[in-house]
């Protein structure tokens, strides 16, 4: 989802500078939340995992430039359903600039326009997740079409922002138009894989967690525990 130097460049920059500091002050009021519910050193301990977690993601794992921008499998569902928004937000806004800082400064530049991309869609996905799992179903009973759905918003979030940032930079032709719909078909493919993982890790998560009682490790919403 790294948007390619060059695609959005000038005065349109500025729209992502606006975007970025926007998404990142909303994820800040939501960690400022999540301290006040669980306390700093489980917000914490959630945050330095999910940043773990993004960064082997970036840099770890395999990842593929395609039209205008690269194929990533970041688990976002996955941290969110496991960690909760707020972390998972921090996560991913720590991940992303602790890769441009000292491994790809090449992206620094294109800050704003990433992180919106991933900070949008997983602020969109926390909305939609309460309409598709219900308020008293514990994340680690969810089934395989429940996380289909999250998986496709999230993906389909992603894309949708990376298609907006090469139409706002480059306009709509046909380069630019294919370039965008190679990504998109190559960056859905992640839907096959992500629900698997995902299901994976909440079957653990259910194995070893079967207490009613709040883990410092995880969302509420894993166990729908009592603190």
């Amino acid at each position: 989802m790294h948007i390619e130097a060059g695609v959005v460049s000038g005065a349109k920059m500025l729209l992502s500078y606006a975007t970025g500091t926007a998404v990142i002050g909303t994820s800040l009021k939501l960690a400022w939340e999540n301290i006040k519910e669980n306390g700093v050193l489980s917000f914490l301990i959630k945050t330095v995992i999910s940043t773990i977690v993004v960064f082997s993601c970036f840099e770890v794992l395999p990842h593929y430039p395609i039209g205008v921008s690269e194929v990533h499998l970041i688990l976002g569902t996955t941290l969110f359903l496991i960690f909760g928004i707020a972390p998972t937000a921090l996560g991913l806004t720590l991940g992303l600039l602790i890769q441009g800082l000292f491994f790809a400064p090449f992206d620094l530049p294109q800050y704003g326009i990433n992180i919106t991309t991933l900070l949008a869609s997983i602020l969109f996905l926390n909305i939609v997740a309460k309409k598709i799992i219900p308020a008293n179903t514990p994340y680690k009973d969810i089934g395989y079409a429940q996380l289909l759905k999250l998986s496709l918003i999230w993906e389909g979030s992603i894309v949708s922002w990376v298609a907006f940032w090469a139409f706002y930079g480059q306009g709509f032709g046909a380069e630019n138009l294919h370039d965008v719909w190679t990504f998109g078909v190559a960056y859905m493919g992640v839907v096959i894989i992500e629900p698997l993982v995902d299901m994976a890790v909440l079957a653990l998560v259910k194995a070893f967690y079967k207490s009613n009682e709040c883990n410092i490790l995880f969302d509420k919403r894993v166990n729908n525990c009592k603190a």
